[in-house]
């Protein structure tokens, strides 16, 4: 006989207590305790309580290895889930136990919590916790099932509302009335403040655009507005921009783009040639082909909307800045397809500009927002369910970066990609066309690009100057790779540790299966054979999943608000010919009024800073029990605060700062 001391914690959301009986078994190598009900009280498992009890056992329990908690609805009370935090035990030896939950119990239900230790499926492993894992998958396989989103593209989960998701994937009171309240209090901001939301009508002055652009703003809103129009800023934007991913290192004009010396000698002068910068490691190219046939909305207020597939050449000058030199806004040269340069008329000049952030708006918003963080992100949230059950390391290290992601999908596949929604009201690509883009990025990815240091690599940017991103970027990543290499390393020993490790194996196969659809030829791993090959990838998915998806959501409104610099649609057809183009002809192809409200609205709910966030690498939820995990999650956390001092340091002298990847903005997972 003896006496357990127990805690338990409840959840701080204001729906996480219950009015229910709580009990607990408490299970351990030498045999189980009786169910114990405890004791009843308002405030026992009221939301934020952490209660202490004691239960007598009358047998030897010896080491505990789970302890059974269950929920029975007490009298004619409503339903009433639990969300529990933790129990902790400490045995009459004075031995403490701690078993990390962190879910949500629903009401009349039981749930098995291992102790927090973290575990790899061994061959030593207790049978009782074998059995746990093994009932644990297979409940969670239950409620995260699989579904085709669309041909050729990653697969979601199997729920088309968000209320019928799994509790543990459902927002917290706090963070949902936050997401409601957002895009309501701007739209009725678009209402009030002279019913653009309601006006069809096109821009007759590019100054009026301040009107709706202005509702809200920031200090880098208001520099983009201002500084739009220079070719200095234009090429600025793919370095440090919302969507720093898309140019490369160009040795070689395209065949389909024919720059020639005499067409560039306005901008590199007499001194050199257009061959001598390209073999100098000073021309870039930015190739939006990925648009290419792609069917335009034809229909916002009554008109048809138009897409074009630009190529754009760009030169970093002796000034350390990169500046475009030409524009072709088609991807088959001629007649009708002329190519744009600087030393055209001001107009002509401004428009191909235009239509080139266009461009770039839909590739940021489809391929590098929506696919390579929300989808991928999503894929990775259902695999680790599915596949790892909650005491595997590999789960308790990547869970936190898995937040809230799978609501946030489940509501933009209804409020902004299905037919009817945001992107066929407000965009040139559709909901159909979304689809096809969709399926040519997925043709096109590759592991590579998903890594950050091999993306600079690859596309040639290790040294240009200014690339604020790749600077900041690099930091985290560096930052996240050692936190997770002495995760990796604590726990498995070998290289063999990793390859036989079933759970872990199961788990990277179904993200290459239903994720990246078996392509082979992207290069993304369908298993892991050592350590080196786990730490990479599992520093992939949380890059990508926190600092990747800030770098190219935060920012989205800065660049996006001032509608010249980042349309979403246009509505008239490239320009076939130079020297027609006028002031009201770039107001003609603009988007209307409220098309151009509601893209702003947009911009602002989808870069807002919601209740209810974690920053990157802040972890609340103490899943790793383990002294030395907890030291390296501390030196994780310095390392960040390191970081974010200096990132804050250089944009003080900066005229416009680079705050997007600072640790202290970014949220540890793609949750808005």
């Amino acid at each position: 006989m003896g006496t357990y001391k127990l805690q338990i914690a409840t959840g701080t959301d204001l729906s996480a207590g219950t009015c229910d009986n709580v009990s607990i078994i408490l299970v351990g190598v030498q045999g189980e305790s009786d169910k114990h009900q405890l004791p009843r009280h308002w405030s026992n498992f009221q939301a934020g309580a952490v209660t202490d009890f004691e239960i007598i056992v009358q047998q030897d329990l010896g080491e505990l290895l789970l302890v059974r908690l269950s929920t029975e609805r007490y009298k004619t009370f409503n339903i009433d889930s639990w969300y529990c935090r933790y129990v902790n035990v400490t045995s009459p030896t004075g031995h403490l136990y701690q078993f990390p939950v962190y879910m949500w119990i629903p009401s009349s239900t039981s749930l098995d919590i291992p102790e927090g230790k973290g575990q790899i499926l061994t061959e030593s492993i207790n049978p009782l916790l074998h059995e746990q894992r093994k009932a644990e998958l297979l409940k969670k396989r239950e409620v995260y099932r699989w579904r085709t989103y669309g041909e050729g593209v990653p697969q979601c989960i199997d729920v088309t509302d968000a209320k019928d998701l799994p509790p543990n994937e459902q927002f917290s009171f706090k963070r949902q009335k936050s997401f409601q309240d957002a895009p309501e209090t701007i739209s009725h901001e678009m209402m009030a403040d002279g019913g653009f939301l309601t006006c069809t009508d096109s821009w007759t002055d590019l100054e009026d655009i301040k009107l709706v652009a202005f509702i809200r703003r920031t200090n880098n809103s208001e520099f983009v507005a201002k500084m739009w129009k220079e070719d200095s800023f234009f090429g600025y934007q793919y370095l440090n921009g919302h969507n720093p991913t898309v140019i490369k290192k160009c040795f070689q004009t395209p065949g389909n783009f024919p720059v020639d010396d005499r067409m560039v000698a306005h901008s590199l002068g007499t001194s050199t040639s257009l061959q001598n910068e390209m073999e100098s490691g000073n021309i870039f190219l930015a190739d939006y082909k990925i648009l290419d046939g792609l069917p335009a909305n034809k229909s916002i207020n009554g008109k048809q909307q138009y897409l074009a597939a630009p190529l754009c050449l760009l030169w970093k000058n002796p000034q350390d800045q990169l500046v475009p030199i030409a524009i072709q806004l088609s991807q088959s040269p001629g007649d009708n397809s002329p190519i744009f340069l600087p030393s055209d008329g001001l107009y002509d000049w401004i428009l191909a500009k235009v239509w080139v952030r266009n461009s770039e708006t839909l590739v940021h918003e489809v391929v590098s927002h929506l696919l390579r963080a929300h989808l991928f992100a999503e894929v990775f949230s259902i695999a680790t369910n599915r596949q790892l059950p909650m005491s595997h390391p590999v789960y308790k290290l990547v869970i936190p970066h898995l937040r809230y992601t799978v609501e946030l999908n489940t509501i933009a596949r209804i409020k902004l990609f299905c037919p009817g929604a945001f992107f066929d009201q407000a965009t040139s690509l559709d909901s159909i066309g979304i689809g096809i883009c969709l399926k040519k990025a997925m043709e096109e990815a590759t592991y590579s690009s998903l890594c950050l240091p091999d993306d600079i690599q690859a596309r040639g940017l290790e040294t240009v100057p200014n690339y604020l991103y790749r600077d900041d970027g690099m930091k985290v990543w560096a930052a996240i790779e050692s936190f997770v290499s002495s995760v990796v390393n604590h726990y498995y020993t070998s290289d063999e540790m990793v390859s036989g490790d079933p759970e872990l194996q199961a788990w990277v196969a179904e993200i290459f299966t239903k994720g990246f659809l078996e392509s082979r030829s992207s290069g993304i791993p369908s298993s892991f054979e050592t350590k080196t090959s786990l730490i990479k990838y599992l520093t992939m998915v949380i890059f990508r999943c926190s600092a990747q998806h800030a770098a190219i959501g935060n920012s989205q409104f800065d660049f996006y608000s001032w509608i010249p610099n980042g349309p979403t649609t246009m509505k008239n057809p490239p320009p076939t010919a130079k020297g027609i183009t006028t002031t009201e002809i770039i107001l003609a192809t603009l988007p209307d009024v409220n098309t151009s409200a509601l893209a702003i609205s947009n911009a602002w709910t989808l870069s807002l800073e919601p209740e209810d966030r974690r920053r990157l690498g802040n972890y609340p939820d103490v899943r790793f029990t383990e002294e030395e995990i907890q030291k390296s999650t501390k030196a994780f956390q310095d390392k960040l605060s390191e970081i974010s001092k200096y990132i804050q340091k250089r944009n003080e002298s900066l005229p416009l700062p680079y705050p997007y990847l600072d640790p202290s903005q970014i949220e540890n997972g793609v949750s808005i």
